[in-house]
C-alpha cells in the first residue's frame, strides 16, 4: 500500500514541477546543514561537487560535509552521542536501530511536496527497503544487487561449449543476451576454471548468512522464521533443507574452492585479483579496484539459478535528522542530492549503483567500453532482490553463528540436520534472547 501511495504521489506530481523556493531563515542568515557520508576518496569528493553546486544555487541554506571512513564510521559517531548530520547516508541495515532511538523523520511528504517522482523514477524494491510503518522513512539512494564477478581469462562460456560443456549464451556484442545461468551452468564453470597445473580455484563464497543467501532463497528456501518479525534463523526447515543440500555439494567441495591454507596466506578478493581465483561474489562497489588491477580481465554474471532467480543487496539510503536545522531546507538539499545529475557525478565514479532509474539505465553508469562487460546485469538483478526482515542486530547475528556457517562449508563429514538446527538455536540469543534464556537447551 505505501508503494502504491507513492507511485500515485508521484504520477499526481509529474515529476516536473520545480521544488519550491526555500523559506529564508528568520535571522536572514543561511541555515547552516550538515550531510554525512562515507566511502572512498574520489567519491567523497564527488559528493562535496554535489554540495557546492548546491551551495551555488542557494541564498537561504549553506550545507558543509561531514566524512567517515566508512559506514561504520558514521553510524559508531552517531552512535557515541556526536551530534547527527542534518542529511546522512544510512544503510538499510542501520533502519530498524535508527527507528528505535528515533533518529531520522520520515521524508516521503517533504518529497512529494517537492515534485519527487516515485512512480517511475525508483523500482518497487528500493522503495519498500526504506519503508518502516507505512511510511517512507528514508529515500533509497543505491541499491547494488550481489552478483558473481568472473575471471574471463578463467572462465571462456565459448570456449566451454566448444568442448561440449554446459554453459550460458551471452549472444554477440550486435545481439547481446540477457545474462543468467543456472546452478548446474555456475558448477561447469568452476570446474572449469579449477587447473591443479596452473594452481587456480574455481570458486569462493562466504561462509556467512549474507554469502549463503541468495542460495538459500533461490532454492527455495527461507533466511529467517518469519519475514517482519523473527525469532530464530531457518536453515533447518524442510525447503532450506532441501536448497543446502543442493547448493553445499559444490560450496563444499575442497577440490573447486579455496583451502584454510590458502586462506591464511591471502583473502579471496586478492586471489582473486591475482588471476588464481574464477569467481567471487561482490557488489558494484568492488569494480573501481578490479580496474586498477593490471592484466585481470573481469566480468560479471547474476546469481546462479537453483529454482528461481535471487539474490540479497548493499542498499543505501539519505535520510534527514529528527534533529535537523530545518526540515523543509534538509528536504530541499535532499532534492538536489536525488536529482539526475547529481546522483550521476557520483555514479561516475564506478562505485555506486543507483536507486534512481534513470541513472541506472544511463551511460553514466554502464560506462560502455569499460570493465564490466555485463554492467546490465546489476540493473537486472535488482527484480530479484530479496530483503530480510528489518532487524538492528545483523552483525551481532552473523558473530553468533559465525564458528557453526564455517563449519557447514568445511567440516569433512557433514550432518546438516544437526549443523543447521545447532545455528537456528544460536540464532535465538540474538533473535529472541528472552525466550533463549528460558529454553531448557540454554542452561548451563
Amino acid at each position: 500500500m505505501l508503494v502504491a501511495s507513492l507511485a500515485a504521489a508521484g504520477c499526481d506530481s509529474g515529476g516536473a514541477e520545480p521544488a519550491p523556493k526555500p523559506t529564508p531563515s528568520a535571522s536572514g542568515k543561511p541555515t547552516k546543514l550538515t550531510f554525512g557520508v562515507y566511502g572512498p576518496a574520489d567519491e567523497v569528493d564527488a559528493f562535496q561537487g554535489v554540495v557546492d553546486v548546491f551551495n551555488s544555487l542557494s541564498d537561504d541554506s549553506d550545507v558543509t560535509i561531514s566524512t567517515y571512513a566508512d559506514h561504520d564510521g558514521l553510524i559508531k559517531a552517531i552512535e557515541s552521542g556526536d551530534d547527527v548530520p542534518d542529511v546522512f547516508m544510512a544503510s538499510r541495515s542501520d533502519l530498524a536501530w535508527l527507528l528505535e532511538h528515533k533518529l531520522t523523520q520520515p521524508v516521503d511528504e517533504m518529497l512529494d511536496e517537492r515534485g519527487v517522482d516515485f512512480g517511475d523514477g525508483y523500482s518497487r524494491d528500493a522503495l519498500q527497503a526504506f519503508s518502516a510503518d507505512s511510511r517512507l522513512q528514508c529515500m533509497p539512494y543505491g541499491i547494488s544487487p550481489m552478483v558473481i564477478y568472473y575471471n574471463k581469462a578463467l572462465i571462456d562460456f565459448d570456449r566451454m561449449r566448444a568442448r561440449g560443456l554446459d554453459a550460458p549464451d551471452l549472444g554477440t556484442e550486435a545481439e547481446p543476451r540477457d545474462p543468467r545461468w543456472s546452478f548446474e551452468q555456475f558448477t561447469a564453470a568452476a570446474q572449469f576454471a579449477t587447473r591443479p597445473r596452473k594452481q587456480t580455484r574455481g570458486l569462493y563464497v562466504d561462509p556467512t548468512l549474507r554469502g549463503l543467501a541468495p542460495f538459500v532463497y533461490s532454492g527455495g528456501g527461507k533466511l529467517f522464521d518469519d519475514d517482519v518479525d523473527p525469532t530464530s534463523l531457518a536453515l533447518s526447515d524442510s525447503d532450506t533443507q532441501a536448497a543446502l543440500e543442493q547448493a553445499l555439494v559444490l560450496l563444499r567441495n575442497p577440490q573447486l574452492t579455496l583451502t584454510e591454507r590458502q586462506l591464511d596466506r591471502a583473502t579471496p578478493l586478492q586471489w582473486f585479483e591475482r588471476g588464481r581465483l574464477g569467481m567471487i561474489e561482490g557488489f558494484r562497489s568492488l569494480v573501481p579496484e578490479l580496474r586498477q588491477v593490471q592484466g585481470l580481465d573481469f566480468d560479471v554474471m547474476p546469481m546462479p539459478i537453483l529454482d528461481s532467480s535471487a539474490t540479497t543487496g548493499d542498499i543505501t539510503g539519505l535520510c534527514i535528522s529528527a534533529a535537523a536545522a530545518s526540515a523543509p531546507e534538509a528536504a530541499d538539499f535532499l532534492v538536489h542530492a536525488l536529482s539526475p545529475d547529481s546522483v550521476g557525478r557520483v555514479v561516475a565514479t564506478g562505485y555506486l549503483a543507483p536507486a534512481n532509474l534513470e541513472v541506472a539505465l544511463s551511460d553514466t553508469f554502464l560506462q560502455p567500453g569499460r570493465l564490466p562487460d555485463h554492467a546490465s546485469v546489476f540493473n537486472s538483478s535488482v527484480r530479484a532482490l530479496e530483503l530480510p526482515p528489518l532487524i538492528d542486530s545483523w552483525a551481532a547475528l552473523e558473530a553468533a553463528v559465525a564458528p557453526n556457517l564455517q563449519e557447514l562449508l568445511t567440516v569433512p563429514v557433514l550432518d546438516l540436520a544437526a549443523q543447521t538446527a545447532q545455528i537456528d538455536e544460536e540464532s535465538r540469543a540474538v533473535l529472541d534472547p528472552t525466550a533463549a534464556s528460558e529454553s531448557p537447551s540454554s542452561s548451563p
